[in-house]
């Protein structure tokens, strides 16, 4: 009788809960199926949206959330179209030289333009003039890098411009510092990009003090609510100096001294790759950091002439052009091009990377051009500074393995160079990774350099490497139990996300 009555009080308590349970149920409901459509609306790629549907209906909640701060299509709504630079008569006249300093630079190009002149003429579409009369200096990691550029920041003599993924406030980023507070002091003009995820521990006393120096210094697309921005999925990733508007510096190697291998054994041995470039090939590297500097300042930066000195001094042999691209591009033009060198190879590609996840067009072309009989290696970590990378990576090696590419894994210490070597002749270094974050979401800029000494500068310091390397043998990797490969391809469902 007791009992009858207690159930009878909870009664109405468990219909109320009951009807709010499936009231929730219902809104939850709708709202999935809102998401979904939106998914398959706004993302174009099939993978992509694939991984983000599985996510979103796997993890209640949690999925929408994470599709909503790293996967929304906010490019589409044009989130940057005040990144631009304003069409002044100056601005006209240096680009319609530059265009026809280009033509003429094919007419007496060297055999490796006319070679690539397809590769060529595709950036040229992309606004990336070819310029002739480089000097290209290959920087192999950080203790090499960092002693050129400081030496040319104490040699600049009207602006420093300075645009960096990850700066940070340790020794080497001290020691730049204060050269930068002291041009200042003398009069220069120095403006200094910084992505606010990549460079946290730069945010309040090391800004401060370049400010109060006089020193312009902006964040990249600043970062309010880190957990769920989806800010953070719009990365400036490029590593970018340019001095003078003549001396740039650019490539994989951020400003940490990381980067800087020494005596210490116990230290993890970074093994990264820079190119200094001197001449004409630095006026689009100027010209990307005006774009981002009127972007993320929310003002226009004045275009002078200093900023673009006369292009016919020459400084080298070297042939440049300047490979581009991020949220802002109407194409992927760093996955277009990295496309057109891997079909076009004759004989071989030395192809490094820290985080191999191609996607599936790239992966086609890498096929494609080994079953056409051009001998492909790649570089890749043995251990990555993601675990869920590694693993993605590895999803896609017995792919290129069953085609004759051949896999080396670095085991020095971690290898974070972004290289490619087309036939001896022609040398690729640059910010952009081969994955989908470097082809779709990052702001992005790689060198292209058709000079065949410096490729083979780049080809022997890649065959150097591979002496630190293991090969991976196809018969063994083919063999390995499904058990061990079950998180590769758990993680390869979901490399369109990393």
């Amino acid at each position: 009788m007791g009992g009858e009555i207690i159930t009878t009080i909870l009664s109405p308590k468990r219909s109320t809960v009951m009807h709010l349970f499936l009231i929730i149920s219902a809104i939850y409901f709708l709202l999935l199926v809102f998401v979904c459509f939106k998914i398959l609306y706004d993302v174009h790629s099939t993978t992509k949206t694939f991984a983000y549907l599985i996510i979103t209906i796997v993890l209640p909640v949690i999925g929408m959330l994470v599709y909503f701060a790293v996967g929304a299509n906010y490019r589409k709504n044009k989130l940057y179209s005040k990144k631009i630079v304003t069409d002044d008569k100056i601005l006209s006249d240096i680009k319609e030289k530059i265009v026809h300093e280009s033509e003429d630079s094919w007419n007496r190009g060297e055999h490796e333009v006319k070679t690539h002149e397809k590769l060529a003429r595709m950036l040229l579409n992309d606004n990336s003039p070819l310029t002739a009369n480089n000097e290209v200096r290959l920087l192999l990691n950080g203790e090499t890098k960092f002693p050129e550029v400081i030496k040319a920041l104490k040699d600049a003599k009207h602006h420093i411009h300075i645009q960096y993924y990850i700066f940070e406030d340790d020794q080497i980023g001290k020691q730049i510092k204060t050269i930068l507070i002291q041009k200042a002091k003398e009069g220069l003009q120095i403006r200094f990009i910084y992505d606010d995820l990549g460079s946290r521990s730069i945010r309040k006393e090391f800004i401060r003090e370049l400010r109060e120096a006089g020193i312009e210094v902006y964040p990249f697309y600043k970062i309010l609510f880190i957990a769920f921005s989806n800010r953070t999925n719009y990365r400036n990733h490029r590593k970018i100096i340019v001095i003078d508007g003549c001396i740039s510096f650019m490539g994989g190697i951020n400003v940490a001294d990381r980067y800087i291998n020494g005596p210490d054994k116990k230290k993890l041995f970074w093994r990264d790759t820079h190119v200094q470039i001197n001449g004409p090939g630095v006026f689009y590297l100027q010209y990307l950091f005006i774009c981002d500097w009127n972007f993320c300042s929310g003002r226009q930066l004045a275009i002078e002439r200093d900023y673009f000195p006369p292009a016919n001094i020459k400084k080298g042999n070297s042939y440049v052009q300047i490979a581009a691209s991020g949220p802002d591009s109407d194409s992927p033009t760093i996955m277009y091009f990295l496309m057109e060198t891997i079909v076009t190879a004759k004989e071989e590609l030395l192809i490094t990377s820290p985080y191999f996840i191609p996607g599936q067009s790239i992966l086609d072309a890498i096929c494609v051009a080994a079953l056409s009989g051009v001998k492909i290696k790649l570089l890749a970590p043995r251990v990555s500074d993601s675990a869920m990378v590694n693993k993605a990576a590895k999803s896609y090696y017995s792919e290129i393995l069953d085609v004759g590419v051949e896999i080396y894994l670095y085991k020095k210490g971690f290898v974070h160079a972004k290289t490619i070597v087309a036939d001896g002749e022609l040398a690729i270094v640059g910010s952009a990774n081969m994955d989908h974050r470097s082809f779709e979401l990052n702001f992005e800029v790689n060198s292209v350099i058709y000079d065949h000494e410096i490729a083979q500068q780049l080809r022997s310091a890649f065959f150097e490497d591979l002496k630190e390397a293991d090969k991976i043998d196809p018969g063994i990797w083919a063999n390995r139990s499904r058990f061990s490969q079950l998180p590769e391809k758990l993680a390869r469902l979901l490399s369109p996300l990393l």
